[in-house]
């Protein structure tokens, strides 16, 4: 069993190598939400990080970190075999599969540079990653048994955008696949394009990209989020920090239908939008902001339109990615720079309130629910 360190305001790494959770809390009163966050090296993570949250003490605790996952960007669950997926955000990139233990089951190269992004369809087994310095997609088919990734598909991008320091070529930020698992699409922050994959899930393939939607030029498209009710989309473009409603097309395509800014009218500083995630009701969305260090949080009316409803300070430096728990009412937010997690209440009104409570991971990136 790991040892733990337990605090309300912090949580520091423990002492033991390996990694087991509580499945209940002390006392069986309430589960234990467990949780895994990545990190890059470079700013002192080692590895990727367990963490659990005991909602019925309202504590936080970190584990010790599994070493050899250096530069885990971003990871997804739910393969064959309890598989957990990890990009190795490297110049030779590279997709892991573990498994429920942390046992390694294998790794196979994305043929791309520093992927920072990978979906699963788990009904085929089939997997994608975005890789963003090569501006590719790697497709890979998942053994059926183990999980294990199997050599990779590559679609390459082209294009750039009129940003000469960040959009001399593509590169592909995000990938994920439609609701009713029609397409794959690519978000290609250098392009200022989604692109579309026809997908296949009984032969398991995806056909050659086409341009799916084209963002104002220099918007830098990031991440997307779907609608979980309606043909909707939502792409936070980290260029021009705005967030764009889109309608979603049963071709694959999208349309512009309305764009909001993710920063506070009159600010001037140097700002980047990061991440973006919707509530499972479709009410509010949540936006990261890197530089106004901020989350920014917006109400959706009946048709899906985003109003503002408030920006809090992310508490921490440099807010990459959040996570929202909603069944326990807390937002997770990854300060990467101060190698921060901060964890706010979500009010009734979807409003935010920080609650003080931080975890130290260096370096975090990410947070997944496991």
């Amino acid at each position: 069993m790991t040892d733990w360190t337990i605090t309300r305001r912090s949580a520091l790494t423990a002492m033991t190598a390996t990694i087991a959770f509580p499945a209940m809390a002390a006392g069986g009163a309430s589960r234990m939400v467990r949780l895994i966050a990545g990190t890059y090296a470079r700013e002192g993570g080692k590895g990727v990080y367990p963490i659990a949250f005991d909602p019925g003490r309202d504590t936080w605790q970190v584990g010790t970190p599994v070493s050899g996952i250096d530069d885990a960007s971003f990871g997804v669950g739910g393969g064959p075999g309890g598989a957990y997926y990890f990009v190795r955000e490297k110049a030779a990139g590279e997709i892991a599969a573990y498994a429920p233990d942390w046992s390694h089951r294998g790794t196979a190269a994305t043929a791309g540079a520093d992927p920072c992004y990978v979906t699963i369809d788990r009904a085929s087994a089939c997997l994608a990653v975005a890789n963003y310095s090569s501006g590719s997609v790697a497709f890979h088919r998942l053994d059926a048994r183990t999980g294990t990734p199997g050599e990779p598909v590559i679609f390459r991008h082209t294009g750039h955008g009129p940003d000469k320091a960040r959009q001399e070529g593509p590169h592909a930020h995000w990938v994920g696949f439609s609701p009713d698992r029609r397409w794959l699409h690519s978000v290609d922050l250098g392009t200022d394009t989604i692109f579309a994959y026809r997908f296949d899930p009984q032969a398991r393939t995806l056909a050659e990209p086409v341009a799916a939607w084209r963002a104002p030029p220099g918007a830098g498209p990031r991440h997307l989020v779907h609608h979980p009710r309606r043909p909707l989309a939502y792409v936070v473009c980290e260029l021009s920090n705005a967030v764009i409603l889109l309608d979603a097309r049963p071709d694959g395509s999208f349309t512009t239908r309305h764009t909001i800014s993710t920063l506070p009218c009159g600010y001037e500083g140097a700002s980047q939008a990061a991440h973006i995630a919707i509530d499972q009701t479709g009410r509010r969305l949540y936006v990261s902001n890197r530089g106004h260090d901020s989350v920014a949080v917006f109400a959706l009316d009946a048709s899906g339109v985003p109003s503002l409803l408030q920006h809090i300070p992310s508490g921490g430096n440099w807010p990459r990615f959040l996570l929202v728990l909603e069944a326990q009412r807390r937002v997770m937010v990854g300060n990467e720079r101060s190698g921060n997690l901060a964890i706010f209440r979500i009010e009734r009104d979807g409003r935010l309130t920080a609650t003080g409570q931080t975890v130290t991971v260096p370096g975090a990136v990410f947070v997944g629910q496991i």
